[in-house]
């Protein structure tokens, strides 16, 4: 919940102003508020399709009277590639459920938009050692209900919850051993094709000083940017770092 709209227009402008012509390693995806999709859309359109777009959140619901919501449907007819789906600010805040997160995949992918997938742990699990058992309970929820043709779509975001924000950040190693315990699960329910196939990011604290570090993982395929997301030089470095 960052930026006004004159503020929008203007990261996203420098953003596709700075990477038109770049030879990237990445897809480059922005997930803006929703009332500056549209904004971002009419940007994408006209750059040949520098960015893909995605939203931050829908709702598990396919229409009706629930006001204040977006649907699957509504982002679709935006041409949506993605949305975000079960940030742990959601979890936290909204008291968002596996059930419910599980709904709003099926309908994303109802739609034909890529959901991202959102897990990880609070730091209170972390140093008890439940980490790898609640991520795990939360993919399980969220995800496990699809066969391996729906999840095909999926892209996973691991976000250890205490290093949003805070800034600290997991070291490559820990990240690297989680998005490992992650793609293992993956293994065992779809088979290791889907599972190498399947796009695993890591969401905390990545910022331009530490992504080449964090993507020479293996198993860290690419970042979920939060913070350094709302500086266009600091973004398209950390673009650059693949």
């Amino acid at each position: 919940m960052n930026t006004t709209f004159q503020e929008a227009e203007e990261l996203v402008d420098n953003i596709v102003t700075n990477v038109e012509g770049e030879d990237l390693k990445c897809e480059l995806v922005v997930c803006p508020p929703a009332v500056y999709l549209e904004l971002v859309a009419d940007y994408s359109g006209e750059t040949d399709e520098v960015l893909a777009i995605g939203a931050q959140n829908v709702s598990e619901h396919e229409k009706g009277a629930y006001t204040g919501e977006i649907s699957a449907a509504m982002l679709a007819s935006m041409e949506l590639q993605y949305c975000i789906v079960g940030h742990s600010e959601r979890r936290k805040y909204f008291g968002e459920t596996g059930q419910q997160l599980a709904m709003k995949v099926e309908r994303l992918l109802e739609n034909g938009i890529r959901p991202i997938f959102c897990c990880g742990e609070l730091l209170e699990e972390r140093e008890t050692g439940n980490h790898f058992q609640v991520v795990e309970k939360q993919i399980e929820e969220g995800l496990f209900n699809l066969n391996n043709d729906e999840f095909s779509n999926i892209v996973v975001a691991y976000e250890p919850v205490w290093a949003i924000g805070t800034g600290k950040t997991a070291t490559a190693e820990q990240a690297q051993e989680m998005h490992a315990f992650i793609r293992s699960l993956l293994i065992k329910k779809y088979g290791q094709e889907t599972a190498d196939d399947t796009t695993i990011l890591y969401g905390g604290s990545c910022n331009a000083a530490n992504a080449k570090e964090l993507f020479a993982n293996p198993d860290v395929d690419g970042g979920l940017i939060g913070g350094a997301s709302l500086k266009a030089d600091d973004f398209i470095a950390i673009a650059k770092s693949f």
